[in-house]
């Protein structure tokens, strides 16, 4: 089992930044890489960025590329979400997730953190 707590969230002005982190515990040896998505309301999850364990490979949903970035420390068992310029339709809750090494899938989920972006 893998634990997964989101925090971060909050009410922040257009064109604002933020931080989201996601700390890990558990079985986090078996984790290959983390995820960000959010929800908005009524609309679908999306995904919006991805980090392999070692972190060499990222990957963004292209409406965030520039403006996101994902990182992770290992050592603390955390990935970070920074969030930049940040603009009203990135409003969401937003889940961080994890991939068990040989998974397909993200098979562990945070509870999601708030995160509310006024025009």
């Amino acid at each position: 089992q893998v634990q997964l707590v989101e925090s971060g969230g909050g009410l922040v002005q257009a064109g604002d930044s933020l931080r989201l982190s996601c700390a890990a515990s558990g079985r986090t040896f078996r984790i290959y890489a983390m995820g960000w998505f959010r929800q908005a309301p009524g609309k679908e999850r999306e995904f919006v960025a991805r980090i392999t364990r070692g972190g060499g490979s990222t990957y963004y949903v292209d409406s965030v590329k520039g403006r996101f970035t994902i990182s992770r420390d290992n050592a603390k068992n955390t990935v970070y979400l920074q969030m930049n310029s940040l603009k009203p339709e990135d409003t969401a809750v937003y889940y961080c997730a994890s991939q068990s090494s040989g998974g397909l899938e993200y098979d562990y989920w945070g509870q999601g953190t708030q995160v509310t972006v006024s025009s």
